[in-house]
């Protein structure tokens, strides 16, 4: 297999990286460099149409686009430690937790990124600066509901270190480099983020 991966600042293959650290994988990786329009390149897009990182092309030719796929088909191949649940119940945390920091957390912080980063307007045809600051209020909101979720538990989904922050630290330090800090009046999510981001895996 051949993993496609963009370096810092690029959340989403951040996310395959730290997951296969800590899975001890060791991937094949291509580098593609999206500020140099890689992505774009007709070579890249043979392999991906979708012209996004990463993706991780199989032996067989096929290829998996999505980031929380990509882990989940190598939690399969590499079943311990499980990163998604270890029970039903816990798995249910699991996905619970992604899809409350993709849809509720990251989705408002791509908006800020999209339309009022200045790195950005190289390639957004047309930035709608105002609607993209009158995100910042809401992504407070739920940073300060996921400190009231960290209040009485070491990780995310629980007491077991998960895809969930895996997800979570991404989405944070990728909206510290867009200039989105955490509220000042988030103690437990700070003191998570320092947890999370103290293990090896997370330099990945």
């Amino acid at each position: 297999m051949l993993f496609y991966n963009t370096g810092n600042p690029a959340p989403n293959p951040r996310r395959v990286r730290i997951f296969a650290a800590e899975k001890g994988i060791e991937l094949p990786t291509q580098q593609v460099e999206i500020f140099k329009r890689e992505h774009k390149a007709p070579e890249y897009l043979a392999v991906n149409p979708m012209g996004q990182t990463p993706c991780l092309q199989l032996d067989d030719g096929s290829v998996i686009t999505e980031s929380v796929s990509i882990c989940r088909y190598l939690e399969h191949l590499h079943p311990e430690t499980p990163m998604f649940g270890a029970t039903p119940r816990d798995a249910a945390e699991v996905d619970q937790m992604i899809r409350r920091t993709e849809l509720r957390l990251m989705t408002p912080i791509a908006n800020v990124w999209v339309h009022t980063h200045p790195l950005t307007a190289r390639v957004v045809p047309h930035q709608y600066t105002e609607f993209g600051e009158s995100n910042r209020p809401r992504i407070d909101a739920v940073m300060r509901e996921f400190d009231t979720v960290l209040a009485d538990r070491a990780f995310l989904a629980g007491e077991a270190y998960s895809m969930a922050d895996i997800i979570l630290l991404t989405t944070i330090d990728f909206a510290k480099f867009i200039g989105v800090e955490m509220p000042g009046d988030v103690p437990h999510l700070k003191a998570w983020h320092e947890r999370v981001s103290a293990r090896p895996s997370a330099q990945a």
